[in-house]
């Protein structure tokens, strides 16, 4: 990657999103140097005008910018970094520089899946979600087929309230069964991502 720094005395700006939430978090600027340790370490490091040095960020809190994508503009004199944030990015304590939060609540089903995933892994006892891979794949598809009806009828007889929480267990349950079955939530994502193209043809 070819950047122009230039223009603006050695520095280019550094626009910081997170990867996941599309959030943007912050806006630093680079030398040539920070860019090099951070395309080097992983690990985002801006160069600080106020301290005229090299400046990790995370360096002295822990909350470092773990690196998933550089992206050079148009006229390659400001950088996109993609990124998944250790912890709240401000120094003030927020998630964002601009006192935003940075959180989606869809977000949450790949936290559920990594816990479900961990429950399947670990199996501890005493855990319903340990009780349902124990009752093997058939049960597990039954339990899925009951929570659907259960939705199904909040959908045409019941409260929106309801039918949230039926959805919400059929949710869980079919998390559960694909796991089981070495699948994800991110698989039935990346299917409906493909759907979602202008060339996707029905099978």
């Amino acid at each position: 990657m070819t950047l122009d720094f230039e223009k603006m005395e050695g520095l280019i700006p550094a626009i910081i999103q997170d990867a996941d939430t599309q959030k943007v978090l912050m806006l630093g600027f680079m030398n040539r140097e920070a860019y090099e340790q951070t395309v080097a370490s992983g690990k985002v490091t801006f160069y600080s005008r106020t301290k005229k040095r090299l400046w990790m960020k995370g360096e002295e809190s822990g909350n470092v910018l773990n690196v998933v994508s550089i992206k050079a503009d148009c006229d390659n004199d400001t950088l996109l970094i993609q990124v998944h944030p250790a912890g709240p990015v401000c120094h003030t304590g927020t998630d964002t520089c601009w006192g935003e939060e940075n959180k989606q609540p869809v977000m949450f089903l790949k936290e559920l899946q990594d816990f479900i995933q961990k429950r399947h892994d670990e199996m501890p006892e005493g855990s319903y979600t340990t009780s349902l891979f124990q009752s093997g794949v058939n049960k597990m598809a039954q339990k899925v087929g009951e929570e659907a009806v259960e939705t199904i009828i909040e959908a045409c007889n019941g409260t929106d309230e309801r039918l949230i929480y039926e959805g919400s267990d059929l949710l869980y349950h079919l998390i559960v069964l694909l796991t089981s079955k070495g699948l994800s939530i991110e698989d039935l994502a990346n299917e409906l991502k493909e759907r979602h193209a202008p060339s996707w043809k029905k099978h």
